[in-house]
């Protein structure tokens, strides 16, 4: 297999799994959304604190998703550990995304429902990339600790050259 076509795969498998990770992200932004507007208009919690628990329940819904679609294929084993670091960088991008929710409710007096809607969009936004680049990187990994490749792929440039049928009294190289 031409190292041409060694790229081509690993940006078809990146692009199904960002598509898999978008679907489930997709659903936990519909239940972040949904979790965190009924809190802030059934109770009288500030926004950030209903923010909060948006998150922590999109977190719960997100993890299912990652765990039992879009990474089903990766390491199942050490689940504590998976659960662990999951756990922490959620938080981290707990943070991320209410911090920018806090600077524009407390920091610039945006405080609308439209304003705190939009902010949260954007924080859930920026979180996601740090998400996906954690999650895959950290969590979800593959047994080996490697990136996921079809088993047809050779792993280094040597074995693509070695594989690579060679023209009579060509040179190897």
């Amino acid at each position: 297999m031409s190292e041409r076509s060694a790229l081509r795969s690993r940006l078809e498998q990146l692009l199904r799994e960002v598509a898999k990770f978008g679907a489930v992200g997709g659903a936990g932004v519909i239940v972040n959304f949904a979790v965190f507007n009924l809190v802030r208009h059934l109770t009288e919690l500030p926004v950030v604190r209903a923010s909060v628990i948006a998150t922590v329940v999109a977190t719960g819904t997100n993890y299912l998703g990652y765990r039992y679609f879009t990474y089903r294929d990766r390491d199942k084993q050490g689940r504590t550990r998976e659960l662990s670091l999951f756990l922490l960088f959620s938080i981290a991008g707990l943070i991320i995304e209410n911090g920018m929710l806090y600077a524009a409710t407390y920091g610039f007096g945006w405080d609308s429902p439209l304003q705190s809607n939009v902010f949260k969009f954007l924080g859930i936004g920026v979180a996601t990339l740090f998400r996906f680049w954690s999650y895959r990187t950290w969590v979800f990994r593959t047994p080996d600790g490697t990136e996921p490749l079809p088993d047809a792929l050779p792993r280094e440039p040597e074995q693509a050259r070695e594989r690579q049928p060679q023209a009579h009294g060509a040179p190897r190289g």
